[in-house]
């Protein structure tokens, strides 16, 4: 991260840019960590925060468009051959491509908040043939808010933004984990509401005879 600093306070909206394309391509950079910087350098007067806001959007948009395309071309043979540098198994590809063709897009704006999946929501919106136009939308609005969370968290805090970065990471998982686990249920709901409702009848009517029945 030193020498992205370097180069950030170097080249400014340049490596925002590029850093953020290369990310949400995969590359292993912390994405919350140069957003909240790039916050820092607004308070500082160092960046303008509407131009700061659009470069950051701008970089994740091209970088998860690319990731998108690659798996749209390419599909599951290409993450099965270099999923490894993804840290996805071939047998994990495949679960996760089932997965994500039924909860994927549920996920796409709030991916970006949670780490290690907004690096692959791209390639498995392409694998699953989500069409363009809803990916678009969803990952485009979802990258502007993740964008716009971060830097302006970095320039409230100002000279605490490095704390803030070095804890965040936990609560993001906890809370994308939470998040998760409501749409899952959601879906489910959604797809065997039939069912659940009437089960849910029985053992209210259960629980209603054997109160007013006792021992």
């Amino acid at each position: 991260m030193g020498d992205i600093i370097a180069y950030f306070n170097q080249y400014g909206y340049l490596v925002l840019l590029v850093s953020l394309i290369l990310e949400m391509i995969a590359f292993p950079l912390p994405g919350e960590v140069i957003l909240s910087y790039c916050g820092f350098l607004v308070y500082q007067g160092q960046l303008n925060w509407i131009l700061s806001i659009l470069m950051a959007w701008l970089g994740v948009s091209i970088g998860v468009t690319i990731s998108y395309w690659i798996g749209y071309k390419l599909g599951t043979p290409f993450l099965v051959k270099y999923g490894k540098f993804l840290l996805l198994r071939p047998a994990r590809v495949k679960k996760t491509s089932v997965w994500f063709g039924k909860y994927g897009k549920k996920l796409l704006v709030i991916a970006y908040f949670l780490p290690g999946i907004r690096h692959v929501t791209g390639y498995f919106s392409g694998i699953t043939r989500l069409p363009f136009i809803k990916f678009a939308m969803l990952a485009y609005s979802g990258a502007l808010i993740w964008v716009s969370v971060f830097i302006c968290t970095g320039e409230l805090l100002g000279p605490k933004w490095k704390t803030f970065s070095s804890i965040i990471k936990p609560y993001l998982i906890s809370g994308g984990s939470i998040a998760l686990l409501m749409i899952v249920m959601i879906v489910i709901y959604k797809k065997y509401r039939v069912q659940i409702t009437k089960k849910a009848f029985w053992i209210i009517q259960i629980l209603f005879h054997k109160s007013n029945n006792p021992k």
